[in-house]
């Protein structure tokens, strides 16, 4: 999608700090970080929310949560434990249309956020 940040990202458009890409999914630092750990983890292909998951795209899903395991490993984050939130359209806080997760560690995460 042409307007979409994330393609962008992804098409080389806009350069990003990538911690994890394979054919499917990439990972990368977030600009405004929430905690000393703060990655997001997007597909590649287009998809505007968990709402446009289907039977033909539902194995990124999968594969995105394959590739945090990898990160949070290879970030040293596994063992002390980190927080995954997807957010899910306007009055879920979603301010990107594009699927994708934050994966937030390093600290304590207090619940509610914040």
């Amino acid at each position: 999608m042409s307007d979409c940040i994330f393609c962008k990202i992804v098409n080389g458009e806009i350069p990003s700090k990538k911690v994890y890409e394979d054919e499917n999914v990439l990972a990368f630092y977030d600009i405004s970080p929430e905690a000393p750990v703060h990655v997001v983890v997007i597909p590649k292909q287009h998809i505007q929310s968990v709402n446009d998951l289907n039977e033909e795209n539902l194995e990124i899903v999968s594969q995105i949560f394959k590739a945090i395991n990898k990160i949070v490993i290879e970030l040293g984050i596994a063992d002390s434990g980190y927080r995954i939130v997807n957010n899910c359209g306007k009055d879920g806080g979603q301010t990107v249309n594009h699927l994708h997760f934050h994966l937030l560690g390093g600290r304590s995460l207090n619940w509610p956020p914040g």
